[in-house]
């Protein structure tokens, strides 16, 4: 049986979201180019992301992320703070309160709350480290189909073309 991953409350998350947007007003953006509000201050009268604050102050850039929550286990992964604070912190207010906060340690909770660190994560490393890269290899398919034919990998060589590709000759 197929199963989508569990979204959370898009009421709720759209409230954080708006109050994080008001905080630092509409249109917000960083001289970097970050725009996610999450991810953004107010300093003064100029908006700057968490990742500019550390390269001002000679900091890291870089945050230890609790891939199950801090409560429910010690492990962390280091991922960029813009990302940590925009996208998988943001990513865990959206898993079950009881799951994410665990006050009675529960295991069964932990257990559900590592799962749901798990998807997330790879969630996050498929988009930045993944898609890309397709949308790279089609660009690339549609520049050389255009420059060298439907089939230009036939024009290849031969050491190229071999396996995965010998099933489209």
């Amino acid at each position: 049986m197929s199963q989508k991953i569990p979204q959370g409350d898009p009421i709720a998350a759209a409230a954080r979201k708006a109050a994080a947007q008001r905080r630092i007003g509409t249109s917000a953006r960083c001289t970097c180019g970050e725009t996610r509000a999450e991810a953004l201050k107010r300093k003064d009268e100029d908006i700057i992301c968490a990742a500019c604050i550390r390269k001002r102050i000679g900091k890291t850039t870089m945050d230890n992320h609790h891939i199950a929550g801090r409560a429910n286990s010690p492990v962390t992964i280091p991922i960029p703070v813009n990302d940590h604070r925009a996208r998988l912190s943001v990513d865990q207010y959206d898993w079950p309160k009881k799951t994410l906060e665990n006050v009675n340690r529960s295991p069964l909770l932990a257990a559900a709350a590592c799962i749901r660190g798990f998807i997330d994560t790879v969630m996050y490393l498929i988009e930045k480290v993944l898609l890309w890269i397709a949308d790279l290899l089609e660009v690339l398919d549609q520049h050389l189909t255009k420059s060298r034919g439907s089939k230009w990998w036939l024009d290849i060589e031969d050491t190229f073309t071999a396996g995965a590709f010998d099933a489209q000759k």
